[in-house]
Parts: C-alpha cells; sequence; structure tokens
C-alpha cells in the first residue's frame, strides 16, 4: 500500500507555522536597512512595517478562503493548480522548490549564525560564521528529516521564546525612550535624507521589511499533515499574520527607544538591547534572538524538505518514484529532503559570494534574500484573477473585493521592488556604481532556472504520450 503523510498537526502548531516562520531574523537585523533607507525617519519607517504587514494580511486572508476549498499536498501549489491548472502548479512549485524556498532558507542559516557570532565578537562575514551557517544548516536538515515530530514541538517551543526579545523590547524599550527622551528626539529628528527621497526611501524599506514578514506562506506546505486543513489552516493564517504585524511595530518603536537612531543605523539594534538591558541582558537576550532566528529556519526547512515530494506526487518533474518516496520508519520525504538541503547549500554559498564579499559574480550579483519573495507575489496574481473569473458561487466580497485587493497589494510589491533596487541596487554602493540593474540579472537566473523546469516538464509530457 502507498505510504501518505500523517496528520500530526493541530491548530495551535499551524499558528506558530505561521507566527514562527515569520518572526525570526528579518525583524532584527532589517531594521537597521529600514533605518538607513529612511534616512533614521521614524515615522517613515514605521509607515513601510504598516503597509508591508497590510499586504501579508490581505494575501494571507485571500489564501484562507482558498484553503477552505482546496486541499492536497503543499497548499499553495494545490491552490495554483486548481486555480490555473496542473501546468502552473508545477512552475509555482519549480519555482518555490528551487529558489524561493532554498533562497530564503541558507539567509536564515547565516543570520542564525551571525547572530551566534555576536557573543564570541565574529565578524558577520567571516569563516567561522560560515561553517557554522552550514553546521546548523545541517543540524535543521537531520532534525526534519528524522524525526518531523520532534521539528514540530520545537517550532512551537521557539516560537513562545522567539517573542520573548521582542516583548521586552516593545515595552521596557518604549518605557525608558519615553522617560530619557530618546524615543521623543528619534521620531522628531532625521538623521540624513532618504534614499532616492522620501518616495524612495519608502519603497526602499518596504522591500526591506519583505523578507522579515516573509514566510506565512510556508504553514500552507504542511496542510496534508494538518488535522481538519479547511478550518484550522485558515484560522492559523489570519491570526498569525495579526499577531505578527503587532509585534514588529510594537517592536520598531521599542527600539527607537534604546539609542539614538544615528547608532542604530550604525550598528544595529543589538545596541539598543545592551543600552536597556545591560551587557548580560543583552547577551540573554541575543541567545533569545538566535533561538528565534533557528525557529524561522526550522519552519522554512520543514517547506524545504518536502518541495520536491509536493511535485513528484502529482506525478511531475525529474523522478517522481524516487521523490515521492516517504520513509516507513519516520513518515517523511527522505530523498525529497536531500535535494532540498543540496539546492539550499547552495544558495547558502551563492548568498556568501554575493553579498558578503566583493561579489563573486559579475553581473548576476544580486540580494537573493528579497528579490525571490518579491516574484512569488508575481505568480499570486494569476491565481487571483482566476478566482475572480471562475467562483460565481461566492459572495461579492470573497469574489471580486479580497481577491482585487490582493492583486493591488501584490502589484504594489513588485513595483516597490524594482523601483527600490532600481535607485539602490545593494551592490552598486560596493561596487562604485558598477551594477546599475540587479532585477535584470536576477530575472535572468529566474528565467534560466524555471527553464531546466521546463526541461523535465517537456520530457515527462513526451514520456506520458
Amino acid at each position: 500500500m502507498e505510504e501518505k503523510l500523517n496528520r500530526k498537526y493541530g491548530l495551535i502548531t499551524a499558528i506558530c507555522m505561521v507566527v514562527g516562520t515569520v518572526i525570526g531574523s528579518g525583524v532584527f537585523f532589517k531594521a537597521q536597512n529600514v533605518l538607513v533607507a529612511t534616512g533614521g525617519n521614524m515615522p517613515l519607517g514605521i509607515l513601510a512595517w504598516v503597509i508591508t504587514g497590510f499586504i501579508m494580511i490581505i494575501c494571507s486572508a485571500q489564501f484562507a478562503v482558498m484553503a477552505t476549498k482546496y486541499e492536497k499536498v503543499s497548499g499553495v501549489v494545490d491552490y495554483a493548480e486548481a486555480t490555473c491548472g496542473k501546468k502552473y502548479g508545477y512552475y509555482l512549485a519549480w519555482f518555490m522548490v528551487n529558489l524561493y524556498y532554498p533562497g530564503m532558507t541558507s539567509v536564515l542559516s547565516w543570520v542564525s549564525a551571525r547572530y551566534l557570532g555576536v557573543l564570541f565578537g565574529w565578524h558577520l562575514a567571516s569563516a567561522e560564521v560560515m561553517v557554522v551557517a552550514g553546521f546548523i544548516l545541517i543540524c535543521s536538515f537531520t532534525i526534519n528529516a528524522l524525526s518531523p515530530k520532534l521539528a514540530g514541538k520545537f517550532q512551537v517551543s521557539a516560537t513562545f521564546i522567539k517573542l520573548v526579545p521582542i516583548l521586552l523590547m516593545a515595552v521596557v524599550g518604549t518605557i525608558v525612550g519615553l522617560f530619557n527622551g530618546t524615543l521623543t528626539h528619534n521620531f522628531t529628528n532625521v538623521v540624513s535624507e532618504a534614499v532616492g527621497g522620501t518616495s524612495g526611501g519608502l519603497f526602499a524599506a518596504i522591500v526591506a521589511t519583505v523578507f522579515a514578514y516573509e514566510g506565512w506562506i510556508v504553514a500552507t506546505s504542511i496542510n496534508a499533515e494538518l488535522k481538519d486543513p479547511k478550518k484550522n489552516l485558515p484560522i492559523a493564517l489570519v491570526i498569525g499574520a495579526f499577531i505578527v504585524v503587532v509585534a514588529y511595530v510594537l517592536y520598531y518603536i521599542g527600539v527607537a527607544g534604546g539609542a539614538d537612531n544615528k547608532v542604530l543605523m550604525e550598528e544595529g539594534a543589538t545596541t539598543a538591547f545592551s543600552n536597556i538591558f545591560g551587557a548580560v541582558g543583552g547577551a540573554f537576550l541575543n541567545i533569545c534572538i538566535v533561538v528565534s532566528c533557528l525557529g524561522t529556519l526550522n519552519g522554512l526547512m520543514l517547506a524545504v524538505t518536502r518541495g520536491m515530494y509536493a511535485i513528484a506526487v502529482r506525478n511531475e518533474g525529474p523522478n517522481p518514484n524516487m521523490f515521492g518516496q516517504i520513509d516507513k520508519a519516520t513518515n517523511m520525504t527522505t530523498n525529497s529532503s536531500v535535494w532540498g538541503l543540496f539546492i539550499t547549500g547552495i544558495w547558502l554559498l551563492y548568498f556568501y559570494g554575493a553579498n558578503l564579499t566583493e561579489g563573486w559574480f559579475g553581473v548576476f550579483n544580486f540580494d537573493s534574500s528579497e528579490l525571490p519573495i518579491v516574484t512569488v507575489y508575481a505568480l499570486y496574481i494569476p491565481m487571483f484573477i482566476s478566482w475572480i473569473k471562475n467562483q460565481k458561487e461566492l459572495g461579492k466580497f470573497k469574489r471580486f473585493v479580497l481577491p482585487i485587493a490582493a492583486i493591488v497589494a501584490c502589484a504594489f510589491m513588485i513595483f516597490a521592488a524594482v523601483y527600490a533596487h532600481g535607485i539602490t541596487p545593494y551592490l552598486t554602493a560596493k561596487q562604485d556604481g558598477k551594477f546599475a540593474f540587479p532585477v535584470l540579472f536576477y530575472l535572468i537566473v529566474f528565467a534560466v532556472i524555471m527553464g531546466i523546469g521546463a526541461i523535465f516538464d517537456i520530457r515527462k509530457s513526451k514520456y506520458k504520450k
């Protein structure tokens, strides 16, 4: 008899998947990027956090409605297949398996090592940090591959632990900042002009926050293992999204109470922790941040390990028999997991070479922590359009208002990414303006990866004939 994934996760785990996968490293290290992009303009930075959070809520609400109708394996792929056809579902899955999920996961392994390295005084691009990043990546893979239940329990635990530094900074940082005047000063004074002016700074900040907010869609990857998914998954998506937005805005305000914006722009949020809680307290909270990052990494790895399985179970892609295999002892997609680790390792090497050095890949250096995320918003749009055309039995809100709002939100994200990276590409400052359009070269890489997927699709089609 064919082995199937067991339904082993409940509503709490699903909510923790959303909150735990989204809240992780981004809020800690992207807060500095937001300050730099806005020139230390706190209200403008808060607006960026709110706009991106609102976009996440709209899109998660639309997927929540979809989750009440469709269920198979790997939620977002199910929705793509049901709305736009099997071919579209295949290509979306291929993109997420080989670019989206591993791109984010590789960055998370580095960020986890980076914050651990702070405790030992290591430079963020040092050999020590990269070795630890690789080790963390393998450990996360091992837990998910050998004991998916343990990975689920760790996700729940890490979610509650990661809320400790966020809540403490949100509450204590705000109170301290109000009493010593730092918060008022930061809100009423701007360090420098925003990159590309006010609008350019806002768009750059929005694109920076997108990494911090991304990950909620990962929760849909466990719908085949979720108890009562048509009920629990929509609840988890909506509740989780609201928790994240509130936590991020309050944390960002709290950080502003811990140090002058100019210092935060140069040294990051860890300075605020040390100023408010002292050296020992700051170190403890930094450990909590490491756990937070590991929790996010765990959630992403959960999706990475199931990626090729989601394709193979539909009898698509390379060697479906091999990648569709489930281990009888662990009830885990073993071969799919191996591919996930391999491709994530490649993206970790790319991230280091493109973003932490002078640039190994010439014109093909781009930020793999942001552009793939924005791409997935573009891929959502055809799904939402199809939903509007075909769901005639639904009311006006679910058929028109919500999906149209989601389309507008996705289009805005695409525009913000092109606008921001066109004005302030991450490598131009380092390379003296040598690379002006990283979006273009990213799209070339994207096209090559999708082209490889097309080769397997064409071969499969010929074989069926």
